[in-house]
């Protein structure tokens, strides 16, 4: 097989549809366009201009609001932690940080702080040392005979 018989799949690649060359086309001269107006013409660009009346999105009411400074934790579960162990990339037997996390590349940024889940299950005696934590994690860690201390707040 050489380079020049490659071909694709009967009916894979649809061909593109050239307007406005002549009647045989289907799509000849006014190219699908219509007779005259603002649409039939180029350089048009009518998003959200409803001819004068109030644009729907200016009649809509605003609601909400997204906090500026708002923290973003990167998350981790702890089946994934569990998943690394079991690689060799986690030592159990020294304290795991969130340095040591992202080290490991079981993250790839830290962002404001890490906050671990609970999704999966931890068999292995752990001491984690991270920015946050959710009630049902810190229970798991515990069960699973580890500790996991939450350095800045209590736990959620």
């Amino acid at each position: 097989m050489k380079l020049h018989e490659l071909s694709d799949n009967e009916g894979a690649a649809r061909k593109k549809k050239r307007v406005a060359r002549g009647p045989g086309s289907g799509k000849g001269k006014t190219a699908g366009r219509g007779i005259k107006g603002q649409k039939s013409r180029s350089g048009v660009a009518l998003g959200g201009y409803e001819g004068g009346q109030m644009p729907l999105y200016r009649r809509l009411p605003k609601r909400g609001f997204t906090k500026p400074n708002a923290k973003e934790y990167a998350v981790i579960n702890l089946g994934l932690i569990e998943k690394f162990i079991g690689l060799g990339k986690l030592d159990i037997s020294v304290e795991i940080t969130e340095d040591v996390l992202v080290a490991a590349g079981v993250t790839k940024y830290k962002r404001d702080g890490i906050r671990v889940l609970n999704k999966g299950t931890l068999t292995s005696a752990v001491k984690l040392n991270v920015t946050g934590a959710s009630a049902a994690a810190v229970e798991a860690v515990k069960a699973a005979g580890g500790s996991l201390t939450v350095a800045t707040a209590a736990a959620e």
